[in-house]
């Protein structure tokens, strides 16, 4: 008999701890089911089956991670934002090792609420460069470069990937300024 009160959204959110806690290779159903203290055959009555979950584990995560960069571009522009929306990018990824990978995926077409969350996320960044003129096509070319930048820096940090003594927020800081001295010569029009 299926827990009382189990359903997707319940599903998916223990999920997206136990991911966190156990990574990407360890989540399966089966551990969902005994966290929930459920049978697996319950499992399929809320989620269709492992690829089905890890979609919504990516739907869910990509609606936190659009949530936190939207919070952090309120009432900010160019270099503020740009910094606020970066330390957002970073601190998700590092309280959510398990789940951030999840925000990477391209949003599935047939998940409104995907497709949704992944609008609001770019949404976020294009406000960002909104701020230093960039529009258009350009914002597509510096939005993949910000994605870029801000992606290899967190999965390489997450997964222990760098080892100079060197401090990695004093790294990190860098990184954004050089990005923010790019956006504003971007947006000068010196590239198209």
């Amino acid at each position: 008999m299926p827990r009382a009160g189990l359903n997707q959204q319940i599903v998916v959110r223990e999920a997206a701890r136990l991911v966190d806690e156990v990574g990407r290779e360890q989540l399966t159903l089966a551990a969902v089911a005994a966290r929930l203290g459920v049978a697996l055959p319950s499992l399929y009555k809320h989620v269709r089956g492992a690829d089905a979950l890890a979609q919504k584990l990516s739907a869910f995560a990509t609606a936190e991670l659009a949530d936190e960069l939207m919070t952090a571009a309120v009432g900010r522009a160019g270099a503020d934002a740009l910094h606020a929306v970066a330390a957002a990018y970073r601190s998700y990824a590092r309280r959510h090792p398990g789940r951030y990978p999840a925000t990477q995926q391209v949003p599935d077409p047939a998940d409104p609420d995907h497709v949704v969350a992944g609008e609001r996320a770019v949404r976020a960044v294009y406000a960002v460069l909104h701020g230093y003129g960039i529009t258009g096509d350009a914002a597509v070319d510096a939005a993949r470069t910000l994605r870029s930048a801000l992606h290899g820096f967190v999965s390489l940090e997450v997964s222990g990937g760098f080892g100079l003594p060197r401090d990695l927020d004093r790294s990190y800081d860098e990184m954004v300024a050089s990005l923010d001295a790019a956006f504003r010569a971007w947006g000068s029009g010196w590239t198209s």
